[in-house]
């Protein structure tokens, strides 16, 4: 049995022809999610149908991320031998380029060094004559073999120390073969190692520094990522070689291009993955831990989907209007996926299927039906 209820209601045409509005007597019943009309109410609106197909959806994923840089070009300077700073002319966020002298160092050592490796040079010399005096009386049996092996221990010993002397000067960049009796140095030049930017100075002129201190850190930016968050349940859409279009919330309207490169293996308590992405190219602008705002497209995906029109939001839930007859139209639930082009992908579709569902018109059959709840 139905208990008729007579409301007036103004019908919001919703995609149709503007009409002048007029209070109309439409006739519900009260069961629940269904809506019924009269001819006569049907003529003041505008209604259309369609059908779940099969779509392909672009979905864009819109996520938050920063400017990275990878340990490889992150690079903390020190120097190899102790010394007292004598110049620096650095400031963090100030650019330098490859082989430009960053700090100068002073010591003693650097003296005791240069003089330990002319003094080898000169023992060396002195040690293979008489190797190889040694060498011609011993196959003439003019000296015996002890005194020989003598003689050839030392010169082996200091071509070692000779060779070890080198290695020492080359790491405080001091050039062996320039070394001489009347050119010895008591600094040393710290030089940087590539061009890049300095972001932390942990010195000043006067001080010490042991081999184990960090003068400079330095960042190489021909490296530098983007580091994206990704969740839990976007993981999935997420393919290595996808491009990424990221831009800072202060310049929205400059857009960097890039790829995604790896994608992480750990998944924090916020229930994120890590992704980097790589920029196209380069961009001077962009510094290490700048925050970015990163849009993905996902593949196509084919899915059973209605157009966007047709799907409504009430109540934090998801709706459609399904045709039951001429005058008579049911509100269905639905659970939506993705979304993109104009479509909604409709999850768990089969109640619909070949179901006519209301396209045009259904917003006005929601303020309809909404009405005649709080009636």
């Amino acid at each position: 049995m139905k208990n008729i209820l007579t409301l007036f209601v103004l019908l919001l045409l919703y995609g149709c022809n503007p009409k002048e509005t007029s209070n109309e007597e439409i006739t519900l019943s009260l069961e629940e999610h269904i809506l019924e009309l009269s001819d006569e109410q049907l003529k003041s609106l505008t209604l259309s149908d369609t059908t779940l197909q099969e779509r392909a959806i672009t979905q864009t994923l819109k996520l938050n991320g920063k400017i990275d840089v990878p340990p490889q070009n992150l690079v903390s300077v020190s120097s190899a031998l102790g010394g007292y700073v004598k110049s620096i002319k650095l400031l963090p966020g100030m650019h330098f380029n490859k082989g430009q002298i960053l700090a100068v160092l002073e010591d003693n050592q650097y003296i005791q060094l240069q003089q330990d490796y002319l003094t080898t040079v000169v023992q060396l010399q002195n040690s293979k004559e008489e190797f190889n005096r040694q060498k011609e009386l011993n196959q003439s049996k003019a000296s015996s073999d002890k005194v020989f092996q003598q003689s050839k221990l030392e010169y082996e010993t200091l071509l070692i120390t000779k060779q070890a002397l080198e290695e020492k000067l080359q790491l405080i960049h001091l050039n062996p073969s320039k070394i001489s009796v009347n050119n010895i140095q008591r600094t040393v030049n710290i030089y940087a190692p590539f061009s890049g930017y300095v972001t932390e100075v942990f010195v000043n002129t006067g001080k010490y520094v042991s081999p184990s201190d960090i003068l400079f850190e330095l960042v190489d930016p021909n490296d530098l990522h983007l580091n994206i968050k990704v969740f839990e349940k976007d993981l999935g859409s997420i393919k290595i070689g996808q491009q990424v279009i990221s831009y800072t919330n202060s310049n929205s309207d400059k857009k960097h291009s890039g790829k995604i490169i790896l994608i992480g293996k750990n998944i924090s308590d916020e229930r994120v993955i890590e992704v980097h992405a790589h920029f196209d190219q380069q961009v001077a602008q962009l510094i290490p831990g700048m925050y970015m705002n990163a849009e993905i497209e996902v593949p196509d995906k084919m899915s059973l989907a209605l157009p966007h029109e047709s799907v409504l939001s009430f109540e934090s839930k998801e709706y459609v209007f399904k045709k039951i007859n001429a005058n008579k139209f049911e509100m269905i639930e639905v659970e939506t996926g993705n979304t993109g082009n104009g479509w909604v992908e409709i999850l768990k579709p089969l109640s619909l299927k070949d179901e006519k569902i209301i396209l045009t018109g259904a917003y006005t059959l929601l303020m309809a039906l909404k009405n005649k709840g709080e009636d």
